[in-house]
């Protein structure tokens, strides 16, 4: 009879561990879903992040490159007028040099003004 207890014993012990290994198993499944899940709707989060960025950046690019050629034509534009300026600069020396030579303006108001054009190129 000291058998039959063991081997019941043994048997009750056995499948207690047989049914916390079955749920063990069922509980790490469940996990392994939930992990799943949580990873397909963690990439679809990335992937509308991404998609967000994206859009951003092609709107800012648009913005630099709407700015960039607005500036260029600002400095194409200065460079123009400043060769007319210079011009003009020149023409207004000649106009005041016989301005001087004739006696209209002594040498000295010549020097200030010429001074003051020649800064200004």
């Amino acid at each position: 009879m000291a058998t039959k207890k063991k081997v019941g014993y043994i048997e009750r012990f056995l499948k207690k561990a047989d049914k916390a290994i079955d749920e063990g198993v069922k509980r790490a499944d469940e996990v392994l879903e939930d992990a799943v899940e949580f990873g397909s709707m963690t990439a679809k989060q990335a992937a509308q992040a991404s998609k967000e960025i994206q859009n951003r950046a092609k709107k800012e690019s648009e913005q630099l490159h709407k700015k960039g050629t607005k500036k260029i034509s600002e400095g194409i534009s200065a460079v123009k007028n400043a060769g007319v300026g210079t011009e003009d600069d020149l023409a207004t020396l000649e106009k005041l040099g016989k301005l001087r030579k004739a006696g209209v303006i002594t040498q000295k108001e010549f020097q200030a003004k010429k001074k003051k054009i020649l800064d200004r190129i």
